[in-house]
């Protein structure tokens, strides 16, 4: 979906508060939990690669909605990604009322109800409404909650399990004084664990608080040690506002690296920071800018755009075009080197997307020199900027370039293969082959069956072979919505789910 038209220390590490012991295991480390699904778009890196192969679309399973009360007409809201453990145990996050969200957790096989856990978790203010953004650290469910904090569910396969509490700012300030807190601060983007089990996320201060909280970036320890960052002080810009809303950070394959971009508000500018994941240190920040004007790119709260990092260590992350919409809304996938010292050839879309990696083998077409392709939604919106509605996604290479499609004069990314829309989009009379959009913002990669899962506004989930780049299946999950975009997972069984008209569906032979 196309989104509308137009003072105390930075630094302090404190005890956070932990009710009973935190296991310290690893997203990365858990690569032998065969199936775990463990963060947006899959892991730190945010590859959305499967590590089982998905099953064939024989049928709907079973479904729950993830809205209890859906807008009526276009869909305007991020909803989180599912998760799926190593035991098949499929983690829902929920609305479940106006400002209220919760999560459940579903048996993978039968959709049955195993438990459902509240959250105090306040979304914050964007025009499309972020979702609730939960990880799992192998044994440990961690959620985000009100005030800053983060739910800690022990056991998350099993109907009961021990619930903790972390403030990244630590307990007994929390306990000092609550109320400022739980208006005032509010965590903006999903979380990330890296392989020792600490958890990364950007949270907003809206209001003073007793210490002086300003907006940035927190790292929590297992054992409960909060340490935060202003965003200010990471890009040493005072205009610099947020972390960017809804954008998940990344790690290094070694994890010795976070990444996440920072901008100055909705429609502003912003920066893309390395930083060591230890301390919070700045290794490197660079100024997002859009590749043909040379301007700031824009950064928007509409989007959920979060940095992918590929098998060589570069980095890719979706900006907005300026001026806009002079590429047809379209954005651009940047694309940098493993420290950001150097920038590489963009994608030609990006704005709210974040990359999946595909193995340079899996497509019988490619001939090429990478050992890694990228894929991405690749939009071309009717009506915006001589758009024809020729909605796609591809299978970009990172390393050889061709001319931009909308601006010519701009070398971009080679599409290797693209797959346009199926359904014809009846909002554009005047456009005879507008279709309707693919409905993702990170696709479910499967290397065993060489397909991309990718799920669109046509109400329908199709398999994308990369082989004989044809759409080898689809099945109905809805009629049909216009909606935010939308993950896709593969679960530990191999089944496949989609978020379609604010309902999961499980989908498998």
């Amino acid at each position: 979906m196309s989104h509308r038209s137009l003072p105390t220390a930075s630094k302090r590490v404190l005890p956070a508060l932990v009710f009973g012991l935190v296991c310290i295991f690893s997203v990365q480390h858990s690569a032998a939990q065969t199936g775990l699904w463990a963060s947006h778009s899959h892991d730190a890196q945010h590859t959305g690669v499967s590590s089982v192969a998905a099953q064939r679309f024989g049928k709907i399973h079973w479904q729950v909605p993830v809205d209890l009360a859906p807008p009526t007409g276009e869909i305007f809201i991020h909803y989180g990604s599912p998760l799926v453990t190593a035991a098949n145990t499929v983690i829902v996050p929920v609305k479940s009322g106006p400002d209220r969200f919760r999560v459940e957790a579903h048996n993978g096989a039968t959709g049955a109800l195993l438990w459902r856990m509240g959250t105090g978790y306040r979304a914050p203010v964007a025009a499309f409404l972020p979702g609730l953004g939960p990880t799992l650290d192998r044994d440990r469910l961690l959620v985000p909650d009100n005030a800053g904090s983060v739910l800690v569910r022990k056991s998350p396969n099993l109907a009961n399990g021990k619930v903790s509490r972390l403030y990244f700012y630590g307990a007994a300030n929390y306990l000092a004084d609550p109320q400022p807190y739980q208006q005032n601060v509010l965590i903006n983007t999903p979380l990330t664990t890296d392989a020792k089990g600490n958890v990364f996320f950007g949270f907003l201060a809206v209001g003073p608080t007793p210490i002086g909280l300003q907006s940035g970036l927190a790292r929590i320890t297992p054992s409960g040690v909060g340490t935060w960052v202003t965003v200010m002080d990471l890009s040493g810009d005072p205009s610099i506002t947020e972390v960017s809303m809804s954008c998940a950070p990344a790690l290094s394959s070694d994890g010795s690296i976070v990444f996440v971009a920072v901008s100055s508000g909705d429609f502003g500018f912003g920066y893309l920071l390395a930083l060591n994941s230890r301390t919070l240190a700045v290794i490197n920040k660079v100024r997002l800018t859009d590749p043909a004007s040379g301007l700031d790119a824009t950064m928007t709260d509409e989007s959920s755009a979060s940095p992918t990092v590929g098998p060589d260590g570069d980095v890719y992350y979706g900006v907005l075009e300026n001026p806009f919409p002079d590429h047809n809304d379209r954005g651009w996938l940047l694309h940098f080197n493993w420290d950001l010292s150097q920038q590489k050839i963009p994608g030609s879309f990006g704005w709210d997307d974040t990359a999946s990696i595909v193995d340079a083998s899996l497509v019988a077409s490619y001939h090429g020199q990478s050992k890694y392709l990228v894929m991405t939604k690749y939009n071309n919106y009717a009506s915006v900027n001589l758009g024809d509605g020729h909605n796609r996604v591809a299978i970009l290479d990172p390393n050889a370039s061709q001319d931009d499609p909308v601006i010519p004069t701009m070398k971009v990314m080679r599409a290797v293969i693209t797959q346009l829309g199926r359904t014809r989009d009846p909002s554009f009379p005047t456009f005879p082959g507008a279709v309707r959009e693919w409905c993702i913002n990170t696709a479910a990669v499967d290397p065993f069956t060489k397909s991309v899962i990718v799920n669109s506004e046509d109400g329908k989930l199709y398999r994308w072979n990369l082989t004989t780049n044809k759409l080898s299946e689809v099945i109905k999950l809805s009629g049909g919505i216009g909606e935010a975009y939308t993950p896709t997972v593969i679960g530990a069984d191999g089944t496949v789910y989609a978020i379609n008209d604010a309902v999961l569906s499980a989908i498998g032979k």
